[in-house]
């Protein structure tokens, strides 16, 4: 029986008055993760950057020479070009409003749809200013055109005023925006200097016709009040200057820049191997970082392989044929750069590129010069096929090691009951997801690459480490399962080179349970196994929450957003659209969890890092929120709540 029926009291009513209509740039300021990837100091910073590619795609584009950014002492900062400026005429379809206006109070409206105004460009999808503005409690704009100055002042995404004519500007052409970051939704976080110079230094290296002038008021004892960057040598000044004085195998690196065949765009790049630090890649799509890669950084390194492989063979040296990609970013330093029309990236904060003609366009680009500096420098190709047959030679003896090591650790641990395991022999590749219940285990089990994937079901949630004695958590039946299993000790007696698994993978259902579950296994991996997440084996798995079917046509979406977004849109297909809520892992059926969660193919994994810019910070946060004192954890509950998007209770 309903509870109002029950208590005697009215339920409230769900009526067309219930709907909620979020317009303008209110989405923004409701959901802020779905647009800049959340609240914390990296999206803070991300302001600067989705304004700053604006300038950039004026550089890049021909109509900029020059671009300003100041840090200002009240935490505000200001972005200035030398472009052509935003159009302050009325716009075509909103006849009251300036485009100005149109640009920075809509979402989806910009200048590079068409590709009419750039042919490449960093900012794609129309959002960037107009969620600065949505997220600044104070903007103003000014933009100096047709030998005029016009501004326009805003305040969290609502026009203060229209865009007016403030002067003459003979000598003057561009745009400048002043924005100051918005407490509402920062809390007490600020622009830090030395993270936004570093941002300025390497958009100057990505473009090298711009000169970068840097300025900041803000004295934090190691950032310079003034800076200018310009770099003519463009990415291969840039990983001169990274690698400083480290010893290399190439007395010149190899570095090159070329247009793209038939297609608009071309790829920047520079690379050199060095036995004194681990390799690093850092790729670029017009100007946009993307850390986590993409298609035009495994075009890159697919050149590359290729490229060396048939070089070791044309020198007779076959033991080349055994060099991998692994080989090669073990001591390569690597710098990409492209430039394309419109990019594919996945999410807004474009930390990954997507598009699948990038991968052939740089592989081909990259390839035939790759071989010509082999054949030209062939000091520097000798050293570095040595350098990489030895690697490749050191991985196969680890592996074989690793092979015997497991093979005997399989037949002498005591393995526990529930521990489906995979049949691989070697670390290299295997993976162990962690699941909750018997019923996820199960479609898991059908679900699962039987040679690479093993499965560890979990009973329920484990003990909270920060709230248990050290004797309670050496008998905790839990706890000691997820030891055996991958072979490791913990705490001190941890041992990295036992580890089992090449990744250990946390797949709990996408609901608060779930994510308390992964909560509490974190937190046994941080204060027992840190080295393992250190060295990047500990994954999040990203389960579907619904599943949207229309005929033949199925997608999955990971929350409410990307399911009103899908239905909104549309699946293209025919007939009614049929949602499916998924209430856990132990519902998806095998294919639906292999298709989704499991298949390296198809799945999407969130990799856990520790961001310890702040020493000590990761460990006093969890220390707050998972320790024994409830009076830290109500302090920070009180301190953040106004930042709550969405309340699950």
């Amino acid at each position: 029986m309903p509870d109002d029926l029950l208590t005697g009291t009215a339920a409230p009513a769900y009526d067309a008055s219930s709907i909620e209509v979020l317009e303008g740039l209110e989405p923004v300021r409701k959901r802020p993760g779905m647009y800049i990837g959340g609240t914390d100091e990296r999206a803070l910073h991300h302001l600067v950057a989705e304004v700053l590619d604006n300038s950039m795609d004026e550089a890049v584009a021909g109509h900029a020479s020059r671009i300003e950014v100041e840090l200002h002492d009240d935490g505000a900062c200001t972005v200035r070009d030398n472009g052509r400026g935003i159009p302050v005429d009325p716009h075509p379809k909103f006849p009251g409003k300036s485009a100005l206006e149109v640009i920075l109070c809509t979402l989806h409206a910009g200048g590079k749809f068409g590709g009419k105004a750039y042919q490449t460009s960093g900012g794609l999808h129309g959002v960037g200013a107009s969620v600065v503005n949505a997220l600044s409690d104070s903007m103003v704009v000014q933009v100096a055109r047709d030998r005029q100055l016009w501004e326009q002042r805003f305040a969290r995404g609502i026009p203060q005023g229209p865009a007016a004519r403030i002067g003459a500007a003979p000598n003057r052409r561009g745009t400048t925006v002043t924005f100051h970051p918005d407490a509402q939704i920062f809390g007490a976080l600020t622009l830090k200097p030395a993270r936004l110079m570093k941002m300025v230094r390497s958009k100057a290296y990505l473009f090298s016709g711009v000169e970068i002038r840097w300025k900041t008021a803000i004295d934090d004892g190691e950032t310079p009040a003034e800076a200018v960057f310009h770099f003519p040598g463009g990415l291969a000044d840039y990983l001169a200057e990274t690698l400083g004085t480290a010893p290399v195998y190439a007395d010149r690196p190899f570095a090159g820049t070329v247009d793209f065949r038939d297609v608009p765009g071309k790829v920047e790049w520079a690379i050199n191997w060095t036995p004194a630090r681990d390799g690093f890649t850092q790729s670029y799509c017009n100007t946009v970082p993307t850390p986590e890669g993409g298609t035009h950084e495994a075009g890159f390194w697919a050149a590359i392989l290729k490229g060396i492989r048939a070089h070791g063979e044309r020198s007779g040296i076959r033991k080349a044929r055994d060099i991998t990609g692994e080989d090669l970013r073990a001591g390569g330093c690597a710098l990409v750069s492209c430039f394309i029309a419109e990019p594919e990236f996945v999410g807004q904060t474009k930390d990954r590129l997507a598009t699948t003609a990038a991968q052939k366009l740089v592989e081909n680009a990259v390839r035939d010069h790759f071989d010509n500096w082999l054949a030209a420098d062939t000091k520097a190709a000798g050293a570095i096929l040595d350098y990489l047959v030895l690697r490749a030679e050191e991985r196969m003896r680890r592996r074989a090691e690793k092979e015997t090591q497991r093979k005997s650790a399989t037949k002498k641990l005591r393995l526990p009951g529930k521990l489906v395991d995979c049949s691989a022999t070697a670390r290299d590749g295997t993976e162990l997801f962690i699941v909750e219940g018997d019923s996820a285990g199960g479609s898991a089990k059908m679900a699962r690459e039987r040679r690479s994937q093993a499965l560890l079901p979990l009973r329920g949630k484990i003990l909270n480490v920060l709230g248990a004695a050290s004797a309670k958590l050496g008998s905790n039946a839990e706890i000691s399962d997820l030891c055996q299993a991958l072979g490791t000790g913990m705490g001190t007696k941890f041992n990295l080179d036992d580890l089992r698994y090449d990744k250990i993978i946390i797949m709990t259902d996408a609901d608060v349970d779930g994510a308390h579950i992964a909560s509490l296994l974190m937190t046994f991996f941080f204060t027992q196994m840190r080295p393992m997440i250190d060295a990047g084996h500990l994954y999040l798995a990203c389960p579907p929450l619904f599943r949207l079917t229309q005929g033949a046509r199925r997608v999955y979406c990971l929350d409410e957003a990307e399911k009103d977004a899908w239905l909104a849109r549309g699946l293209g297909g025919k007939g009614k659209i049929d949602v499916s809520r998924f209430k856990g892992l132990g519902e998806m059926d095998a294919k639906d969890l292999k298709d989704t969660t499991m298949n390296p193919e198809t799945r999407k994994l969130i990799r856990v890092r520790i961001d310890d810019d702040v020493p000590g910070e990761t460990g006093d946060l969890v220390e707050r929120l998972m320790g024994k004192k409830p009076e830290l954890r109500f302090e920070y509950i009180t301190a953040n709540a106004q930042f709550v998007e969405e309340l699950d209770v």
